[in-house]
């Protein structure tokens, strides 16, 4: 035996006898087994929220680098870097470190973006992440719970994305900032409060860069860390939900255990979620602060918006009508609607799941999911806020729609208002119409089959197309109608096989054996055709040269 395996041997030997006197103390082994058997189900939806995860824990890694060598100072200073074009400009040390970070700091511009992409990427999977829990009605009891905790995870998650595009100081940052001051002072009575609490003073002093660093490094980040565990440990103890299908009832779980499948799967789901963040990190530029300058309240820079998730908050200040409000001698500014607005907003979607429970008086628990065409309600609901957000979306950027296509930006903005009014009912309109289509579609298909495309005429002429019945059949031939159990039904032969059935060998698992053995056999006969037909050949080759000869 060599040495190495002798170290490896003892190595074990000593790890084993620790379990095993951990598990005499504690009795652990009976409950990690229990854990580690846990079922998770393997539709690719669930990996949203693996996305947001996984991208959070790179945030957290990329941050820590970047707090090495970041100076949340607003004390100005004359810049001496290496970046010519700035050369002997004023600026905050705060954007001092930001150029030092892009153009001296060994990957740092690298770091910087992989950040920034990261972070994008966290957003955006919250949203397509809370958008699927809605549309399935996986919120529903005993899950309001987590739809809450998920709720704060987005509200933190774009609190914790503007601060952390506001710590550079540059012109788009201060923009920003400069707006979220403004609403701050148009609250009645509270805001010259809450302003002087955030800013330490007037807009901007001093202090708002630092206190944003410490709440954008230590605050939220901790916040978002407690709720995410909060998160997983609800999804564990309740057990994860499922989508409709054959085995799967309110009572089961159908899918892998976490060890090994799982953990296997999500481990290389996070290499590849890490590998496209890092090519984009590398390849695909990204707040460019350096093309901005410094943040100089006299200046703003034209077509400026923030990152995607506070598109909704830009547009609606940009659309949001000049009504001042006049109260005896007080003047409440009109850009207070766009708090109103989004506190309405922000509350609807904390207590979604209890309305919804009211007015259905649905008190039952559910692991079942739903499909989105079986609730036209909720769906056309989630359609309509959809569409409200894109009307915001567009109307973040009107200044760009206006010149890109050389229309009025006064038309622009009325576009944008008339379609914040007008367009989310007509989207309701439609989804719930759609809705009921895609529901008939189905009893349809459960009441006469799948069409065929096969056409046959009848005895008395009339023309009619062949149906494949799902189930069994009457005496007469005719389909017997099938329940709908909420599962999605198939509509084209395809899908019930006429293709052919794929094979079960894949590049990482092997044909079954009784399989493997056709093939072998199959092979082993065409190989003997083969040399038979090339030895019939080579002798009458051989036949047609001696009668030449």
């Amino acid at each position: 035996m060599s040495m190495s395996q002798a170290i490896q041997d003892r190595a074990n030997g000593e790890a084993t006898r620790a379990a095993v006197n951990m598990d005499q103390r504690y009795r652990m082994a009976a409950g990690m087994r229990r854990q580690m058997n846990k079922v998770f189900p393997t539709h690719w939806s669930f990996l949203l929220g693996e996305v947001a995860l996984y991208s959070f824990i790179i945030l957290l890694l990329t941050g820590v680098y970047l707090t090495l060598f970041f100076d949340p100072s607003m004390a100005h200073i004359a810049y001496e870097g290496v970046y010519q074009p700035m050369r002997g400009v004023e600026m905050s040390k705060a954007y001092a470190t930001t150029l030092d970070i892009s153009f001296e700091v060994r990957g740092g511009l690298f770091v910087r973006q992989l950040h920034h992409w990261a972070a994008l990427l966290f957003a955006a999977s919250i949203i397509l992440h809370l958008l699927r829990v809605f549309f399935t009605g996986a919120f529903r009891k005993p899950r309001e719970a987590n739809w809450v905790i998920g709720s704060m995870i987005f509200v933190l998650t774009i609190a914790e994305g503007f601060l952390g595009y506001t710590l550079p100081d540059d012109l788009l940052s201060g923009t920003g900032l400069r707006i979220t001051s403004a609403i701050m002072l148009s609250l009645p009575v509270v805001g010259t409060w809450i302003h002087w609490f955030v800013f330490g003073g007037d807009f901007p002093g001093e202090l708002i860069i630092p206190r944003a660093y410490v709440a954008h490094i230590l605050l939220i980040p901790g916040i978002l860390l407690a709720l995410i565990a909060a998160h997983l440990a609800l999804v564990w103890y309740q057990k994860h939900t499922q989508f409709p299908g054959p085995g799967r009832t309110e009572n089961n779980v159908v899918g892998v255990r976490v060890l090994p499948v799982f953990g296997v799967k999500a481990g290389g789901f996070f290499g590849i979620i890490f590998g496209i963040l890092a090519l984009m990190g590398g390849l695909l530029q990204i707040n460019a602060v350096w093309n901005l300058g410094p943040y100089n309240p006299s200046q703003i820079s034209a077509g400026s918006q923030p990152d995607f998730y506070m598109f909704f908050t830009e547009g609606m200040a940009r659309i949001w009508p000049a009504w001042d409000i006049y109260i005896g001698n007080y003047m409440i500014p009109s850009v207070v609607g766009v708090a109103v607005i989004l506190g309405v907003i922000f509350m609807l979607l904390f207590t979604y799941p209890f309305i919804e429970a009211k007015l259905t008086k649905d008190n039952v628990h559910h692991n079942i999911l739903q499909r989105p065409r079986d609730v036209p309600v909720r769906t056309s609901l989630g359609a309509m806020a959809i569409a409200f957000y894109i009307v915001l979306y567009l109307m973040a950027m009107n200044d760009i729609i206006a010149l890109k296509f050389n229309i009025s930006l006064n038309a622009t903005t009325w576009l944008g208002r008339i379609g914040m009014i007008v367009l989310p009912p007509l989207v309701y309109v439609i989804t719930y119409r759609f809705c009921l289509g895609l529901q008939r579609s189905d009893r349809k298909v459960l009441e006469h089959g799948i069409e065929t495309g096969i056409i046959t005429r009848l005895p008395h002429g009339e023309y009619i197309e062949l149906h494949q019945p799902l189930g069994p059949v009457d005496e007469h031939g005719h389909p017997i109608p099938l329940p709908y159990q909420g599962a999605a039904i198939p509509k084209r032969m395809n899908q019930l096989g006429a293709a052919g059935a794929p094979g079960t060998g894949s590049l990482m698992t092997a044909d079954p054996e009784d399989e493997h053995q056709l093939l072998t056999e199959a092979e082993h006969e065409a190989h003997i055709r083969h040399e038979r037909a090339l030895r019939e050949l080579q002798q009458k080759n051989i036949e047609n040269d001696g009668k030449g000869h």
